[in-house]
């Protein structure tokens, strides 16, 4: 199949017209918009991400299970530390995604100033174009009206008239004939700079979808390497919860604070 291009498909019959040109530029904008929006949810996230990881750091400061001994404190020495690892870690994947909201932010900025000089050269070509066919447009009346006036001072048999007319005919006509050429000219270079600045377009396009495409990519990537390095970390917990000996426990809390094996004696009357 065939493959589409910017360069053939955004021509319009009418000399003047930038319909096409236009509808390229407004979906070119339209991909700008998209760029901050995603450079915009990114950053919120790393928000959110920075303020969850804060949060859980505080709280893996927090007293918990201070008073518990042997094999259930150090597990749950070892579920504090890790708690503390995943906070961490969360901080560290908000700063990783300001950092690719900034590569996007970059290439954002870059491609609209490399965009910037095309649209500038397309814009005086634009309005030199229109002005001169406006200008061709204009010298053609003129021209016609002295063809007519030519013709009716023929019918009158003014010869004197008839004269003049023709001497001003030339000249309106020489006019006339080099503005059409100078507009045939114009609009050869113009379609030149329009199949330029749509290669030009078409390639801006296809690096800004493939760049959102890996940025999204890449986004994902960091969102699931943070979910394994929190499920090592809590692995590490579980192991360690795994060590916790119910049994040992109740016997080393009997041999540290035992008081003794022996109950009181029956009370004896006297």
């Amino acid at each position: 199949m065939r493959e589409l291009h910017f360069k053939d498909n955004f021509w319009n019959t009418d000399v003047t017209s930038t319909a096409g040109y236009d509808s390229i530029i407004q979906h070119l904008n339209d991909g700008k918009r998209t760029c901050k929006e995603i450079e915009d949810f990114m950053k919120a996230r790393a928000v959110i991400e920075e303020k969850y990881g804060k949060e859980l750091l505080a709280l893996s400061k927090k007293v918990c299970g201070s008073s518990e001994m042997n094999t259930l404190k150090r597990s749950l020495d070892v579920f504090k530390l890790q708690t503390e690892n995943v906070s961490l870690s969360h901080l560290h994947l908000a700063q990783t995604m300001r950092e690719e909201a900034k590569k996007l932010e970059d290439f954002r900025e870059k491609q609209k100033e490399t965009r910037k000089k095309v649209e500038q050269q397309m814009d005086v070509l634009h309005k030199q174009k229109a002005a001169q066919y406006k200008k061709t447009t204009e010298a053609k009346k003129t021209y016609e009206q002295k063809c007519r006036d030519k013709e009716e001072a023929e019918q009158n048999m003014n010869r004197n008239a008839t004269t003049s007319s023709s001497k001003q005919q030339e000249k309106v006509h020489r006019v006339y004939s080099q503005n059409v050429s100078l507009l045939g000219k114009m609009r050869e270079e113009w379609l030149n700079e329009h199949v330029k600045a749509c290669e030009f377009f078409e390639k801006q396009e296809m690096e800004r979808i493939n760049t959102l495409r890996n940025g999204v990519w890449t986004h994902l990537n960091h969102l699931s390497q943070q979910c394994v390095t929190s499920d090592e970390l809590y692995e590490d917990v579980r192991k360690s919860l795994e060590q916790c000996n119910i049994q040992e426990d109740i016997e080393h809390f009997i041999n540290l604070r035992r008081t003794g094996d022996k109950p009181p004696g029956t009370l004896r009357r006297r």
